[in-house]
Parts: structure tokens; C-alpha cells; sequence
């Protein structure tokens, strides 16, 4: 297995940095981490059902103490199985997105215009990677887990929104990779060699993406008035409420699937348990860690005014407490 020694962080700012020359330094990290599906990550490989998938850490498996180590090391995976999906369905959306942005840049800067076409380049191989990933995991792993969101429709939904709102979401969910695989991923020792390298390789793309994310997000603010920011604060809330529902069902689907394919009965309030610790996993890897990221609330704050920040916030507030 490789190591993670390409890219720690995604490319800053040097003061006195242009956009160009960040636009540059995108491509070059792009052709330099450039990695192939098969020969690279997958390698004719299975996954490992001896090991854990998703890292306690991020799964919340050891919060229920009345699971086996066997228990717990299944509901890893099953969480595995459904951060395989949430990362596809993202790409979607993502992709398109930055499809349609480059469009900006057609008679404009060229390198700029090179860095976004490879960014959604490298979300179509990513899509392909991760429905690729399923079929494997579908083929192994017993009968009955399902997903409870349709890839098509979250994408027109998410598309919908004003492009502000848009690009503040995807650059939350780039920083949320970051950190999940930096302090959550890389360190565990004991995971299944083949997830822990689907994303590390995912890792090493989203670097220069959060980069290019963020001069995207920097010129539609600059862009746009006060008046259709104010407009954008309510798109970005109700992406957030959308991604939240969805949470709520798939973790619900989960729990079903993970007691249904268990080797022992649980009691009820045992289920109860067992669904309220997969949901809080997920709202706190698909939602907490990217608003909580630095430098994605150092941006926020300083693109929103104190009262849109409040709005944020509550609205954040409600969703993780209800």
C-alpha cells in the first residue's frame, strides 16, 4: 500500500499570490498525483471483512458497549458501505457543477480553464470508482442494504441552488475528506488495505479541488450583490437540511441492515441505541466536520454577515440537536 506523502494540505495562498498562479499550482498537483482506478487503487484486490472499514473514530461503533468486537467491527463496515455511496453521490453533483463554472473561463485564463476541466475529469473517475466499489461490495456482502437517496435527484436539487450556496457546500464537503483521512483514516493501522486505500487515493485529489473550490466560491461572492448573498445563505441552509434527511433515513436503513444481518437478536431499546449512534456518525462526518473546519468557518465568516452567520448556526443548531 502507498503511503499518504503527496499532499497534506490543499494549495494556500502565498501573500501577494495571484489567482492564476494558484489556478497553476492546481494543474501541477493534478498531473502529479494523477492515479488509475484499477492499476493503482483497486489492483485486482477484494476487500477484507476480517478487518474494520470505517474507523472508530468516525463510525461511533465503540459508543455502544454492549457490541462484540465482531459486532462492532460489521457496523464499521456496514458505515463503510454507505460512506462508499454518500462519496459517489456527491461526485455527482460536484462534477457537473464544475463542468458548468468552466464555462467561465472558455476566453478567459486557460489555466484556470485546465485546472477545472481536470477537476471534473478526475469527479467523473471518481464516480466510476466508487459505483465500481459497490458492485464489489454488493457481490460480497449479504443481501438487504439499500440507500434511501436516488444520485439524480439530490444532483437537480443541489444544482438548483444559487451557485454561492453551491460551492460554499462542496468546498465543506472537500474539507471534510481532509480530515476525515488525515486524522481519522491514515492513522488506523488495522483497516481493510484496500478501503483504506480507495481513500487515500480519493485523499490526494481533493487537495487542489478544495483549492480550486475555494477561488471559485471567492469570485462568485465578489460577484454577486448583497441582496442574492442574503438569497444564498438560504440556499446553503437548506442544502444542509437536505443532506440531513438524507442522513436520517440511510442511517435508519443501516441499522435495519446491520441487526438484520447480525448473528444475534437485539432488544429494542438495544435497536434504539444502535440507530441514535449511527446518525449522530453521520451528521458528524457528513456535517459537523466540514462547519467546524478552520479555514471553511474563517471563509463562511467573512462571506456572511453576523446575521446570516446566526441563521447558520441555528439552523445547524436545530438540525444536530433534533
Amino acid at each position: 500500500m502507498q503511503t499518504a506523502t503527496v499532499c497534506t494540505r490543499f494549495p494556500s495562498a502565498p501573500a501577494g499570490d495571484s489567482g492564476h498562479e494558484r489556478y497553476a499550482r492546481c494543474v501541477t498537483l493534478s498531473k502529479h498525483v494523477r492515479w488509475d482506478i484499477g492499476a493503482d487503487v483497486i489492483r485486482g484486490r477484494n476487500f477484507d471483512y476480517g478487518h474494520t472499514f470505517l474507523p472508530g473514530s468516525l463510525s461511533n461503533v465503540d459508543e455502544v458497549e454492549f457490541l462484540d468486537a465482531a459486532e462492532r467491527r460489521l457496523l464499521s463496515q456496514v458505515q463503510g458501505r454507505s460512506y462508499v455511496h454518500m462519496f459517489g453521490l456527491v461526485e455527482g453533483f460536484i462534477g457537473a457543477k464544475v463542468l458548468q463554472l468552466s464555462g467561465r473561463h472558455w476566453l478567459g485564463d486557460q489555466v484556470a480553464l485546465e485546472a477545472l476541466v481536470r477537476f471534473s475529469d478526475e469527479e467523473l473517475k471518481h464516480q466510476e470508482l466508487f459505483l465500481r466499489l459497490e458492485a464489489i461490495l454488493a457481490a460480497q456482502m449479504p443481501v438487504g442494504y439499500t440507500t434511501t437517496a436516488d444520485p439524480d435527484a439530490v444532483a437537480r436539487f443541489v444544482l438548483g441552488k444559487r451557485t454561492w450556496a453551491v460551492l460554499a457546500f462542496i468546498l465543506h464537503i472537500e474539507l471534510s475528506v481532509q480530515v476525515h483521512y488525515e486524522h481519522s483514516i491514515a492513522p488506523q493501522a488495522d483497516l481493510c488495505p484496500l478501503w483504506k486505500d480507495v481513500f487515500m487515493y480519493h485523499w490526494k485529489e481533493g487537495c487542489q479541488h478544495a483549492a480550486l473550490d475555494e477561488l471559485e466560491w471567492v469570485a462568485e461572492h465578489a460577484r454577486i450583490d448583497a441582496a442574492e448573498r442574503e438569497a444564498a445563505v438560504d440556499d446553503l441552509v437548506a442544502l444542509v437540511g437536505a443532506v440531513d434527511r438524507i442522513l436520517q433515513a440511510q442511517a435508519v436503513a443501516d441499522t435495519q441492515y446491520f441487526v438484520a444481518t447480525s448473528a444475534r437478536g437485539f432488544s429494542a431499546a438495544e435497536r434504539e441505541r444502535i440507530g441514535a449512534a449511527v446518525l449522530r456518525a453521520y451528521r458528524s462526518q457528513y456535517i459537523v466536520s466540514g462547519v467546524e473546519h478552520p479555514h471553511f468557518s474563517r471563509l463562511l465568516g467573512a462571506m456572511t454577515t453576523a446575521g446570516q452567520m446566526e441563521r447558520i448556526m441555528t439552523a445547524l443548531r436545530r438540525m444536530l440537536l433534533g
